[in-house]
């Protein structure tokens, strides 16, 4: 399939600021079972191109960990790009339906909460990062 050049830049930003706010991008269904099998906290990202994701979730993101409270390790998946890596990821979202961009919180591969599309798309980024460090609080030890 034809790709705008302008889209791939797009594509490559979205990644590049989540990777550079210090999450790890997991691209194959391998990389989402080995790091979701990590003991621990584990906060996922739902990344993708739309507006919400670039202007709302990914300030959120970036923002939130810098807390008292944290998850032990930061991981990302890219909806529409990384399609089986995604895919994979969702499977630990049980009883989820599919939603990016989004965030989830597991503890020991265990899903402990999600925030949703609808809970990020039409909210200002401060309301997004106090979900995030509200659920930091309650599954996360001190940093």
């Amino acid at each position: 399939m034809f790709q705008f050049p302008l889209y791939n830049d797009i594509v490559e930003q979205s990644r590049r600021e989540i990777v550079e706010a210090g999450f790890e991008e997991l691209r194959t269904p391998e990389e989402v079972d080995a790091a979701f099998k990590r003991p621990g906290t584990t906060l996922v990202m739902i990344n993708s191109v739309c507006g919400c994701a670039g202007g709302i979730a990914r300030p959120a993101a970036a923002h939130a960990i810098h807390y008292d409270k944290r998850p032990d390790h930061l991981v990302t998946v890219f909806a529409g790009q990384d399609k089986e890596a995604t895919a994979r990821a969702r499977e630990y979202f049980e009883g989820q339906p599919p939603s990016s961009p989004s965030f989830a919180l597991l503890k020991d591969g265990k899903l402990c909460m999600m925030i949703h599309r609808h809970e990020i798309e039409g909210h200002e980024p401060i309301e997004v990062v106090q979900k995030l460090q509200a659920a930091f609080d309650q599954y996360c030890d001190e940093v």
